[in-house]
């Protein structure tokens, strides 16, 4: 009989589960779980799912990795 590879059982972690999607202050995005209350600093942005379908929507969204403040002081030194 073959072993079987222990499963997870997380809200973080389980196939199926809903997800939503998150943003800070720094225009950063994050995967949390329906389930669970949004963590300080955090805003849902309205968009729940699967995990695929909040990772497509993320991807869709965040087009540019660096953060918010980064963004404005490297625009702020560009045009001076």
């Amino acid at each position: 009989m073959a072993d079987t590879p222990a499963v997870r059982l997380d809200a973080y972690t389980i196939d199926g589960d809903v997800f939503k999607v998150l943003i800070n202050e720094e225009e950063q995005y994050s995967i949390w779980p329906q389930k669970k209350q949004t963590p300080a600093g955090w805003t849902e942005v309205g968009c729940s799912g699967s995990k695929a379908e909040v990772s497509k929507y993320i991807d869709e969204h965040w087009t540019d990795m660096r953060p918010a403040s980064l963004r404005k002081a490297m625009d702020t030194a560009k045009n001076k």
